[in-house]
């Protein structure tokens, strides 16, 4: 099959690479109708992992299922499913006990967690490609209304709604509360969004890029672009001075300041300052133990200098990590299908799988209408 292979920093290439096949009784193999390209994606694109060349991309996949393994019970060819980004085995004590399937101790040897096409994220190929194997099939599996209606809004169930919505859940959102975004990418706006939809009062947007600004405006949002000024006080000038309940960092550790300066820890450090005494902090942005490009040996080494002394003061508290999609997609899909929310708003593009190299270069080079591209296999 045709597929996304990473080469080099900055060069991917569509290549032919083996068909999956069935390898355990539970797997199943999906046809491709919709994967997405994340800005996670870029963290290996530009080189600031130790992804090895020869990785296929892609953990924001969709399709319908073309063969299934002899153990698997719910799950059927024809059907049409949306995976989850996490791999999970759904039996492990993280996954059953805690329901914390970013985190399962089966799919991934000796790590927390395993993921479709991400380096350290276990064996599993991605789907920007024709085809894809998945584990577990009956538990990472949810299953789609038939047809191609809304193709683009169940694609973002796979990573960006669910862990935009996880943002409001670790930052402690509650109905008629005030919360700041900190990156208005897709992520950022799947944060806004997910708040506006659990009834914050006020919703604000911090990014420099007037394209996804003016996307957050569209949903209701507040938009500070911290080009024009210190974001903080901008945020503070609109709280009466008191701050937000509580923020969301949907930026990690690839931040920069206004200068263009990369600063590893400014948007932890402004969240910080923006939240109330007593508030809460999502942090959703990813972050890394190790950072061959970080700007200091510090960042290098996956270590920032965080305002402890002020976060401790204001005795605020901290919710991290990747989002337990399955926590979340089955109830977002169905307020989708009910008309109450439609996420594909930050899709930006449609391209083909040979298009794909020339997306990922535009994507990181932050071009208009590139912020959210969805690949489409068969076309």
């Amino acid at each position: 099959m045709r597929a996304v292979v990473y080469q080099e920093p900055y060069k991917v290439a569509v290549e032919d690479v083996d068909d999956p096949r069935i390898e355990d009784p539970t797997d199943v193999v999906i046809k491709i109708t919709t994967a997405a390209i994340c800005g996670s994606d870029l963290h290996m694109y530009e080189g600031r992992t130790a992804a090895e060349s020869g990785i296929v991309f892609g953990h924001e996949n969709m399709g319908i299922v073309e063969e299934v393994g002899d153990a698997v019970a719910s799950v059927k060819v024809g059907d049409r499913v949306v995976l989850p980004f996490n791999v999970a085995c759904g039996f492990c004590v993280n996954c059953q006990l805690h329901n914390k399937t970013g985190f399962c101790l089966t799919v991934n040897e000796g790590f927390a967690g395993g993921a479709y096409g991400y380096v350290s994220m276990g064996p599993y190929t991605g789907g920007q490609a024709e085809y894809l194997r998945v584990p577990f099939a009956d538990f990472n599996c949810l299953s789609l209304p038939e047809g191609d209606d809304h193709e683009n809004d169940f694609a973002m169930l796979a990573d960006i709604f669910p862990t935009g919505w996880h943002g409001t859940e670790l930052a402690g959102l509650r109905p008629g509360q005030t919360i700041a975004v900190f990156g208005a990418g897709p992520v950022g706006l799947m944060a806004a969004y997910s708040a506006m939809i659990r009834g914050a009062s006020r919703v604000f947007v911090v990014d420099q890029v007037r394209s996804r600004l003016k996307l957050g405006e569209e949903i209701g949002a507040t938009a500070i672009d911290f080009s024009d000024g210190d974001p903080v006080e901008q945020i503070r000038d609109q709280t009466d001075g008191e701050g937000t309940d509580c923020g969301v960092d949907a930026v990690g550790y690839q931040a920069t300041a206004d200068d263009g300066e990369e600063q590893p820890a400014v948007v932890l450090n402004q969240l910080v300052q923006t939240v109330r005494p007593m508030g809460t902090l999502g942090v959703v942005g990813l972050y890394v133990p190790s950072d061959p490009g970080g700007p200091t040996d510090h960042a290098r080494n996956g270590e920032l200098l965080f305002k402890m002394g002020e976060f401790f003061e204001k005795g605020q508290k901290m919710g991290t990590g990747q989002a337990d999609v399955k926590s979340y997609n089955r109830q977002l899909r169905d307020l989708i299908i009910a008309g109450v929310a439609s996420p594909s708003f930050v899709v930006s593009k449609e391209i083909s799988l040979d298009e794909a190299p020339e997306a990922y270069e535009r994507f990181d080079n932050r071009e208009d209408g590139y912020s959210k591209v969805v690949i489409k296999p068969g076309s």
